[in-house]
């Protein structure tokens, strides 16, 4: 059962020498966010690591024992360079074996398509007592153990794995957001916005500076689980900056 009254974490280790060389820009750290947002939990912690074992387990063990829950994007297509599963395994301290359930989705999706080969098969590996993440686009499941979550790095693919965790997952009260935005530099409001966030118990106010139309802006985003202290500082905030002479502009610039 939640506990509506605790904040639940978790981390994203992000898997891919293709995300550190620029090759690929990631998608999966904002939908990620964004979807773990909708299950009342914060996204604590990312960490983008190569496709080299000893770093992903490293990242794993240290990530794991200090959030609620552990997502991994990317490395268990079927070629050599997909090492997840075995970096995992090794993290965890089980072997590696092919999971019965994702070795016959596989060998039916690729019935009209060639065949299960032997590279084909290397995405019904698991880490020993893992359960399956269904995949509705390609067939190749992702990977559940305890509150470790293996999943794909192509985002569409990701995407339906998240779809179909949806409401499986313990997590508190989905944190809510109101955005203000003012034309003002950071450095004229910081003691106005850290004496609001002061004043209101629960509630976390992040800056977000621009510069556009040859002037300084930033956007405030004001968060909080609890819709009423959300608009209480939310006001706060508005007439803090009105009477700088720095109008607020609801919903942002």
């Amino acid at each position: 059962m939640a506990d509506s009254n605790r904040i639940y974490t978790a981390a994203l280790v992000v898997i891919g020498d293709e995300i550190l060389s620029g090759r690929t820009h990631d998608k999966n750290i904002a939908q990620v966010a964004a979807w773990l947002g909708v299950q009342g939990i914060r996204l604590a912690e990312v960490r983008v690591v190569p496709d080299v074992k000893e770093a992903i387990v490293e990242a794993v063990n240290a990530l794991r024992v200090r959030n609620d829950y552990l997502f991994t994007t990317g490395g268990i297509g079927p070629t050599h360079d997909d090492i997840t599963v075995d970096a995992v395994a090794a993290a965890l301290g089980v072997p590696v074996i092919v999971h019965p359930e994702a070795r016959t989705i596989l060998e039916e999706y690729y019935q009209t398509r060639g065949g299960l080969n032997e590279a084909r098969l290397r995405m019904a590996r698991v880490p020993e007592g893992a359960d399956l993440i269904p995949n509705r686009y390609t067939g190749a499941p992702g990977i559940r153990y305890d509150n470790l979550f293996l999943m794909a790095g192509v985002p569409q693919i990701t995407a339906g794995m998240l779809d179909a965790l949806t409401g499986t997952l313990v997590g508190g009260a989905p944190v809510l957001t109101e955005t203000i935005g003012c034309w003002v530099a950071e450095s004229e409001v910081a003691d106005l916005l850290r004496q609001t966030e002061k004043a209101h118990a629960g509630v976390q106010i992040g800056s977000y500076p621009f510069w556009r139309e040859g002037r300084n802006g930033a956007n405030f985003v004001i968060r909080s689980t609890d819709a009423e202290q959300l608009a209480a500082c939310s006001r706060a905030l508005s007439q803090g900056l009105a009477a700088l002479d720095r109008p607020a502009v609801a919903g942002g610039i």
